[in-house]
């Protein structure tokens, strides 16, 4: 059985970080970071409808959005070889990897027009936890730095990501084009059924 408890308590950490801070990136890097890298220290909670790859995509899983959608969860599986296109956030974020390893390679604008200055690949490892914002550097290409197995890592976003309009881009000519991510699958797990839990500590009648 997944430990749905250790979910619930992280969104609800989370949304009473994002209640008091939200408006500070730093704290919500900071702060947001030590409780995203509780929850991928333990590997016992995801379902495993969102952890399934896909043979030719990497897959998006939304687990949790916030009803204000102030910031959203999502679980990223890569399969093999598969990588992202150049793209932008434009809002904060914290990557943290729980199973596997990415390698993330930053981009940034040089001249309009002109080729995007390829910055270095970073290996990110179980357990440690990436940021990005347009304030300390929000364009990166991502990909599975296994070629034998899947990936999967655990993404927090201060929006709804999957319907915020972003961009991907040519780093050849820096020219940008917009894109809404959307996610892999129209449903979202239930983290908050706890009746099974709960039916058990009834204490039957005498």
């Amino acid at each position: 059985m997944k430990n749905t408890q250790r979910f619930r308590h992280f969104v609800a950490e989370f949304t009473r970080l994002i209640e008091k801070n939200g408006h500070d990136e730093k704290v919500m890097h900071e702060s947001g970071g030590k409780l995203l890298g509780d929850l991928i220290a333990h590997d016992d909670w995801l379902p495993d409808e969102t952890a399934q790859p896909h043979p030719q995509y990497y897959q998006q899983y939304l687990l949790y959005c916030d009803p204000l959608e102030r910031f959203s969860v999502v679980s990223f599986v890569w399969g093999p070889g598969q990588k992202t296109p150049v793209h932008d956030h434009t809002v904060w974020g914290l990557v943290g990897m729980m199973r596997g390893a990415e390698n993330a390679r930053r981009f940034t604008h040089t001249s309009p027009g002109q080729p995007m200055h390829i910055g270095p690949t970073e290996k990110l490892l179980p357990g440690q936890v990436d940021r990005v914002s347009p304030t300390i550097g929000d364009i990166h290409e991502v990909s599975n730095a296994l070629s034998d197995k899947p990936s999967i890592s655990i993404h927090v976003y201060g929006a709804n990501i999957g319907a915020v309009k972003r961009h991907v881009f040519d780093p050849v000519t820096g020219a940008d084009k917009p894109f809404v991510s959307g996610y892999s699958s129209p449903q979202m797990p239930n983290f908050w059924d706890r009746s099974a839990e709960v039916r058990a500590s009834i204490t039957p009648a005498a």
